[in-house]
């Protein structure tokens, strides 16, 4: 009987975990108009965030791209693919990206379909 209790408590912590967890999850949203985002730089702390990318008319799909300041933004290996986008973003619709866990620092952002600028901020205090 004590297995069954145990096992029944086990479970629910974990799913009380998950729940918790699943709340822990901020959303930064960012719009994209024709060559550039609107926010030129955000300051978030540390955490879990999720990127909502929406399209106002920039007339053809958009994507998201984070790296890490200081890092070759060419190089898809520097690229933080939790942050890409599910799916290209089509004109008037919003987009998010899968949970991304983001350290102290300074990230860059870009969209590499709507040649955005590169000096596009996050920093995470």
């Amino acid at each position: 009987m004590r297995k069954v209790v145990a096992i029944i408590a086990l479970v629910f912590g974990v799913a009380f975990s998950a729940n918790a967890q699943d709340k822990a999850v901020k959303t930064i949203a960012l719009e994209q108009t024709s060559g550039e985002f609107t926010q030129k730089q955000i300051t978030v702390s540390e955490g879990t965030y999720v990127f909502s990318i929406s399209n106002n008319a920039v007339g053809h799909n958009v994507g998201f791209v984070l790296v890490p300041k200081g890092k070759d933004l060419s190089d898809p290996k520097n690229h933080i693919q939790t942050a890409y986008v599910k799916e290209q973003v089509q004109t008037g619709k919003t987009v998010a990206s899968n949970p991304t866990k983001l350290a102290k620092g300074e990230y860059v952002y870009f969209c590499p379909l709507n040649p955005t600028s590169t000096d596009n901020t996050l920093i995470v205090k």
